[in-house]
């Protein structure tokens, strides 16, 4: 059984088709990759899969079971952490407070320990500390524990965004344009990051990304969407040698 599968999803924004019967399956440790031009619904069905909005037609299951009309706490609290196209950053908390905060939702010394500060809660709060910490020194960003993210380079600021997502303990990590803004130096130590996190902790990951030659590199299998709809799916050699590919990318080498 596939770690995740969606079958034949199929969305509507009032009268237009946004997504038409998109499947996809991810085994665990698996990369996958997700590419297309502007508007084509990328991101689109991300935020279907992630419960921000819920599909018209078709099923998502995650471990085999139904997770379509979740909220997205649910979702997440089930296994599916993610980033987003736009940093989601909050300006008044340090790096380690990002990602502390993300693992709260799966707090264990309840309301009683909050209030009286038991020796649960202390244990459960170094724990949580340490294990930001690990995460923040996976990302190359650990020495950055106690600065605001605002005075973050962007690439840091997008490792941090990253660390938080691992945090929620995801099976699946999707990562809407992880490398979006970024120099070509930024753009290499994200790429080492993404094999980092895939051969440490084994999780299946879910990529979108325009640079091409990043996808080429990472994925193990590509589909490629224009206007909502699959135009193919293969590894990386037979997406980048195939015509309608090739075509929906203006007839641009699609490595380049």
């Amino acid at each position: 059984m596939a770690l995740l599968e969606i079958r034949h999803m199929t969305h509507h924004f009032g009268g237009l088709r946004a997504v038409h019967d998109y499947n996809l399956s991810i085994e665990p440790g698996q990369v996958r990759g997700l590419i297309g031009p502007n508007g084509a619904g990328k991101t689109t069905i991300f935020n279907l899969i992630t419960g921000i909005y819920r599909p018209s037609e078709g099923q998502i299951l995650l471990d085999g079971a139904p997770i379509a009309g979740l909220a997205p706490y649910q979702i997440a609290d089930r296994g599916l952490g993610r980033t987003f196209q736009d940093l989601r950053l909050w300006r008044h908390m340090t790096v380690l407070e990002h990602v502390k905060l993300a693992h709260y939702s799966k707090l264990r010394y309840g309301l009683f320990g909050a209030f009286f500060g038991t020796p649960a809660r202390h244990r459960e709060e170094d724990r949580i500390t340490r294990r930001s910490m690990e995460l923040l020194e996976m990302m190359n960003v650990a020495h950055l524990a106690d600065q605001l993210v605002p005075n973050l380079p962007y690439g840091a600021q997008r490792r941090v965004e990253m660390a938080r997502a691992l945090a929620t303990g995801p099976k699946v990590l999707f990562l809407d344009e992880p490398t979006a803004g970024m120099n070509p130096e930024e753009l290499i130590q994200m790429m080492a990051i993404i094999r980092k996190v895939r051969q440490s902790l084994g999780l299946a990951i879910f990529l979108i990304e325009h640079r091409l030659k990043m996808v080429m590199e990472l994925c193990d299998i590509i589909q490629t969407l224009v206007f909502g709809e699959v135009i193919a799916e293969g590894s990386p050699e037979e997406i980048q040698n195939n015509p309608a590919v090739i075509e929906a990318y203006l007839g641009k080498e699609i490595v380049e």
